[in-house]
């Protein structure tokens, strides 16, 4: 089952939280059953993909009114350090545009009255109400709808990117476009699952990367903050990554060592916890991002039940300006961390391989295996 609810996702674009997923725990089904010899009607059975009801939603923790900006004071550690230890979620945050909608043309985001933006709540719940069941890519089938936490998502603002004031992510680079199109050169020739290494780090439960590991996804969206007097750890559900930030204020890691997740420092000033993360490797980018990358990430307590994440990303080998995305965090407790075993077992990898190694034997053969219209190699997409 964790297999499945893992391979389900795991092309999900969780940078744009308000997009839909191309690759569907159906599609792991058609993977198995090509490989098993199981024939495709069998998937035509599967659960009927019925809109769920409010009463079936799991019901969330009701976050504590927010008090006007800059005037709460959180509790302090003994040592103390600003109190943000804890499980935190953002599944509020599902379904927020990352950049501002045309039909906000023109609006900032200070500019949204709470009348505004509960409307804009209502009207994205009832989108993802119709949606959900509709994900699978084969009709009459989908994922149990007790998987998805993006049900009555209670967003808190009209699109994530916060600067600049357009809301829009600046141009790349030539550099960065230079370098995309190598890439997609690089890529000419093979298939979706050639290989291992043609599958995402993802796919092959590395990391999800950074900040990407904490982007709301349709289902694994809680995090674990730990303190010490001299350092931050952050647990994420998904993938399990751990992230250890020293509060040193020491130097970063020599150029020469790159990191998945990069070389993060923090420091406090004030109530925020300031991140900053350099040493990134090629391998992990984000939205085209470079391995001189520079993000800095700050925490910063709102109110008793939440916790402002803000992300900053300095890269002038790929953007023209830096940007800044922002969204918030609920310190919810009955929440914590679900084991996400995505290794152990982890039969999607091999299902995807071996049912696009049984599609290249049929093409060869003049045949096509068992398959629901709108497969492709690896029954990915």
């Amino acid at each position: 089952m964790l297999v499945d609810r893992r391979q389900r996702s795991s092309d999900t674009q969780a940078i744009e939280v308000s997009h839909i997923m191309d690759k569907t725990f159906a599609g792991v089904c058609i993977a198995v059953a090509l490989t098993a010899g199981i024939s495709a009607p069998i998937i035509a059975h599967a659960q009927a993909a019925n809109p769920i009801k409010a009463s079936e939603v799991p019901q969330r923790k009701k976050v504590a009114p927010l008090p006007p900006r800059g005037t709460y004071k959180p509790k302090k550690t003994s040592w103390g350090d600003p109190d943000i230890g804890g499980a935190y979620n953002n599944s509020d945050e599902t379904g927020i545009p990352f950049e501002r909608p045309q039909e906000f043309a023109g609006r900032t985001l200070d500019t949204f009255t709470p009348d505004e933006i509960a409307s804009i709540q209502k009207q994205r719940q009832e989108q993802t109400i119709e949606r959900n069941p509709t994900l699978s890519e084969f009709p009459g089938a989908t994922s149990p709808m007790h998987w998805f936490e993006n049900y009555f998502a209670a967003n808190s603002r009209a699109w994530l990117v916060s600067a600049p004031a357009d809301g829009k992510v600046p141009p790349l680079t030539a550099e960065a476009q230079q370098r995309a199109a190598a890439l997609r050169e690089a890529r000419q020739g093979h298939g979706p699952a050639d290989s291992y290494t043609d599958r995402s780090l993802y796919d092959r439960c590395i990391t999800r990367g950074v900040p990407g590991s904490m982007m709301p996804a349709i289902y694994g969206n809680s995090y674990q903050i730990g303190q010490s007097p001299d350092a931050i750890t952050i647990t994420y559900e998904m993938i399990h990554d751990t992230r250890v930030i020293p509060l040193d204020r020491g130097a970063h890691l020599s150029p020469a060592i790159r990191q998945y997740v990069g070389d993060a420092r923090g420091h406090w000033e004030g109530n925020t916890l300031i991140v900053e993360t350099t040493n990134f490797t090629d391998k992990t980018p984000y939205r085209g991002s470079s391995e001189h990358l520079k993000l800095v990430e700050r925490f910063t307590p709102l109110g008793p039940d939440t916790l402002e994440w803000s992300v900053t990303f300095d890269d002038p080998h790929t953007w023209a300006q830096p940007w800044t995305f922002a969204m918030n965090l609920t310190h919810d407790e009955s929440q914590p961390l679900f084991e996400y075993a995505c290794h152990e077992g982890n039969l999607g990898m091999r299902n995807m391989l071996s049912a696009a190694r049984a599609e290249e034997a049929a093409a060869k053969a003049g045949s096509s295996p068992a398959a629901a219209p709108g497969t492709t190699k690896g029954a990915a997409k």
